[in-house]
């Protein structure tokens, strides 16, 4: 009896699955939905090429310093790296007296309470400390960029699909906003104070262009020519490093640990043909 009438109830909602399925079939087939502006105009990112592609990629420290550079000169005014430590920035190859004059010489300085007083107060940076935020709280950051909060971009390649693509197609997709868009979405008119870029999911991004013009940022002797296009890779390069420091000892690590698993596969196939090899004569 139970058994009857748990197959009845399963047949029921079993039934009323397939109504719903059979309803918001016709519906979309009488009433397909309306094709918005986003889906018809937002593109791909575009393909760019990095060294640390592929599964044997490996960073360029002279790229990752440029793009240090870029954004120390162009996105840290508005932008933060708070999972990051000055001291991480050995890792680009810079030594230790670099990396404390980086810190010493830092624009934004590190919150601190006066020992004497107790007031809020402020120092220079030192290489143990994570970069400072641009920003007290995000009501003054709200308020400093027509009320949109800029995100933190310790992680953003890797909250982002195709991440390091991503900031790059971003950073060199600012546009005016085509024609034909306006045509068939009149109502869809980029908002003032909000710039078109068609990289960006819903078009419209509060961010101005941040690299508006080829020479923005002055590269040292024997790298090459600061274009847009080098610097936003060469920044979106860096920014995958801040999201991804330990890229290549893991890449390291799985190719060992495959050919370590290669390996014991093929000794446990030879174990297993010599230790049956006699039993399988005798039948």
């Amino acid at each position: 009896m139970v058994r009857i009438g748990a197959f009845l109830v399963g047949l029921f909602f079993a039934g009323w699955l397939f109504i719903s399925f059979l309803v918001g079939a016709v519906a979309y087939v009488s009433e397909p939905p309306q094709p918005t502006v986003e889906h018809e105009f937002h593109k791909p990112v575009k393909h760019v090429s990095f060294s640390f592609d592929g599964p044997l990629g490996k960073y360029d420290q002279a790229q990752l310093q440029r793009g240090f550079q870029v954004f120390k000169e162009v996105c840290s005014a508005c932008h933060s790296l708070k999972f990051v430590a000055f001291r991480d920035l050995q890792a680009l190859g810079y030594n230790e007296a670099e990396v404390k004059a980086i810190a010493k010489q830092w624009a934004i300085k590190t919150p601190s309470i006066d020992p004497a007083t107790g007031e809020a107060s402020s120092r220079d940076p030192v290489p143990a400390d994570h970069f400072p935020l641009p920003f007290a709280n995000n009501v003054a950051a709200a308020a400093a960029n027509n009320n949109a909060i800029p995100p933190d971009l310790s992680l953003m390649t890797k909250a982002r699909h195709h991440g390091s693509a991503y900031v790059y197609s971003l950073l060199t997709g600012f546009q005016a906003q085509p024609a034909e868009l306006l045509k068939e979405f009149p109502d869809a008119k980029t908002p003032e104070g909000l710039h078109y870029n068609p990289y960006f999911p819903n078009l419209n991004l509060a961010m101005a262009p941040p690299l508006t013009a080829d020479g923005q940022v002055t590269y040292g002797p024997g790298q090459p020519k600061p274009t847009v296009d080098q610097m936003a890779q060469d920044v979106s390069a860096f920014l995958t490093w801040t999201a991804e420091p330990k890229l290549e000892n893991r890449r390291r690590a799985g190719l060992a640990t495959l050919i370590f698993l290669l390996i014991a596969t093929g000794l446990a196939y030879m174990s297993y043909q010599n230790i049956w090899a006699d039993k399988k004569k005798a039948a």
